[in-house]
């Protein structure tokens, strides 16, 4: 018998002043953390050169890309690491441990020496920071989901665990800004030179401060007891335990998982580079295109995750998955096929609404699958598998297609991952009913 339909009895509520201060600091690491994680992206063009050998600049570009892929190939093994972690010291120190290791990695990356200084240390320095960052990361999401699930209260689950993808979106938006600003501030020699450190220290001081705030997080009801359970001789967490004693329940995070990635990531990340070699936009029109709809895609978070509160999570996800299946190829297609930025923007914008059906509730929906002795290896774990799959390849499989000449072939690959995942949420449970976090 596993512990997958066992329901614990339910605990007393926490303040509301004590829940507030936990999910504001639960939130504000995740921001800082993605803040990180993206800065890496957005000055690349400007440290590249600073830690590679001298040669052509797409060569040093893409040794900079090839470090930043292995930094999100470490994100599985984070998940696992972190996540069992989590679940046997508590959500506070999973929160706390991988925050500190982000703000290494931007340290490192903010004082490294050049390559001209330290020759091959310098490209070897990036990589380890890098790699640090995708441990963190990996660990990130297992850990704040799991924590801010657990102390947002039965009632509103989904509205507080929305913020998460809310602060991941933020970290993603402000890197943005803070390059804008450094650009339009600097110029383009100083920025080269030494104002691409700027972002990464910006980052580790926000990690200190962020450290300081989650040393004083209060610990969940459920990891406190799966805590006290485990030292009585109970169920701990662990990979073996995971799929053995809980395999259905990872293999549904993996399969819910999939087609949302894929769409977040095309819709946040590839679609900058649809809109220029597709629609025929400059590179700043499409820029303001998407920062403006990724910008309003973060604000209806809250309200999605408030709604699932109200009717379930099931019907949200369903409707993601028979909006994405029916209107995905047409909504790119449109999008390829015009030239008004308003028009454009407005193509996005109905695209990412049908998106935030998953983003809005994806984490929510993870952490009640599973119990709480292994709730955020659950939740972390088989994520990063999907996320790693279907999500960290959007692109390349996206720019594999158009330079084929089967541009279109892309679309109909996320309308059928889509489809999958919506066979996922036809026949689970709806988690909002059948929850597996006991704290109120």
């Amino acid at each position: 018998m596993t512990n997958e339909t066992t329901m614990p009895q339910e605990h007393t509520p926490i303040d509301r002043k004590t829940r507030i201060k936990s999910i504001i600091g639960g939130s504000a690491g995740n921001l800082v953390e993605w803040y990180d994680w993206y800065v890496y992206a957005a000055f690349t063009l400007y440290f590249a050169p600073k830690f590679f050998p001298d040669g052509d600049s797409t060569v040093k570009l893409l040794q900079a890309a090839a470090v930043f892929a292995l930094g999100f190939l470490m994100r599985p093994i984070g998940a696992w690491i972190f996540g069992i972690y989590a679940d046997r010291k508590g959500r506070k120190a999973g929160l706390t441990l991988s925050v500190s290791l982000m703000c290494i990695g931007s340290l490192i990356i903010a004082f490294a020496p050049t390559y001209q200084s330290v020759g091959m240390l310098a490209p070897a320095l990036l990589l380890f920071a890098r790699l640090l960052q995708g441990l963190s990361i990996g660990g990130e999401y297992g850990s704040s989901a799991t924590y801010l699930s657990e102390m947002a209260g039965k009632n509103h689950r989904g509205f507080f665990s929305s913020f998460q993808y809310v602060t991941l979106i933020s970290g993603q938006l402000i890197a943005l800004c803070v390059l804008i600003i450094l650009q339009r501030t600097l110029g383009e020699t100083a920025l080269s030179d030494w104002g691409w450190r700027i972002p990464f220290f910006i980052g580790a001081v926000l990690a200190v401060v962020v450290f300081w705030i989650r040393r004083g997080l209060v610990e969940t009801q459920s990891s406190k007891e799966a805590q006290e359970q485990a030292k009585k001789g109970g169920p701990k967490s662990g990979l073996i335990e995971l799929f053995t004693k809980h395999p259905k329940a990872a293999i549904t995070v993996i399969l819910l998982t999939a087609g949302g990635t894929l769409a977040f990531n095309t819709f946040t990340t590839y679609l900058q580079k649809y809109l220029v070699n597709t629609s025929g936009f400059d590179k700043a029109t499409a820029t303001e295109i998407t920062t403006a709809a990724i910008f309003i895609f973060m604000l209806i978070q809250p309200a999605i995750g408030a709604l699932s509160d109200k009717i379930g999570r099931k019907p949200i996800m369903i409707a993601f998955g028979v909006l994405g299946v029916i209107f995905t190829v047409p909504i790119f297609n449109h999008i390829g096929a015009t030239n008004n930025a308003m028009t454009a923007f407005f193509l996005c914008m109905s695209g990412m609404v049908i998106v935030s059906g998953y983003t809005a509730i994806n984490a929510v929906v993870k952490a009640e699958l599973f119990p709480a002795h292994i709730r955020a290896l659950g939740v972390a774990l088989p994520y990063a598998i999907a996320n790693t799959i279907f999500g960290g390849t959007a692109e390349l499989v996206a720019l594999s297609f158009k330079n084929a000449g089967h541009e279109n072939y892309f679309f109909y690959y996320i309308t059928f991952m889509i489809g999958v995942s919506l066979i996922t949420y036809i026949f689970m449970r709806d988690t909002k009913k059948h929850s597996m976090i006991t704290d109120n």
